[in-house]
């Protein structure tokens, strides 16, 4: 019998089916390369959707603080409660500021997915310079003029 993993001996179903599941192989590879880098990025996006979100609900808590600061200074015109609404107020927006930085830094890591993109141009160039392989001497035959070949074929 014959070496299964010997190329000169095997039939070309043989080496199309190796060559199928290859591919199939390769492209279930670069598929689950993406799903990878997606989900990681896709990760870092929804922490910095998060961080906003959470910026913006200390923002909304943030505006009856001033009102009540802006209400009690008007009312007082000293120094008490409405000095410390003002400051619990300056706090939330404050943290609000922290969390937008946050955010940003996060958003900013988001990018595409290089090594999916890097490596499918890659697998397009391969594919792009394969050429078939030349068929072998015995399975050549010279064209002959019609005529030749009936009056061969009536032999």
């Amino acid at each position: 019998m014959s070496d299964p993993g010997s190329g000169a001996e095997r039939s070309i179903g043989q080496l199309v089916a190796s060559a199928t599941a290859e591919m199939s192989a390769l492209v279930h590879d670069e598929i689950a390369l993406a799903k990878a880098e997606l989900r990681q990025d896709v990760k870092r996006g929804a922490t910095g959707a998060i961080a906003f979100v959470i910026a913006g609900v200390f923002l909304l808590f943030s505006l009856p603080v001033f009102s009540f600061a802006a209400a009690y200074g008007i009312h007082n015109l000293g120094l008490g409660l409405a000095w410390s609404f003002l400051i619990v107020g300056g706090a939330y927006v404050v943290l609000a500021a922290l969390l937008s930085v946050l955010a940003i830094a996060k958003f900013k890591k988001v990018k595409p997915p290089e090594k999916t993109i890097a490596s499918a141009k890659q697998t397009a160039a391969v594919l792009q310079n394969v050429k078939p392989h030349p068929r072998p001497e015995a399975d050549r035959r010279p064209q002959l003029p019609a005529a030749v070949e009936r009056e061969l074929s009536q032999r």
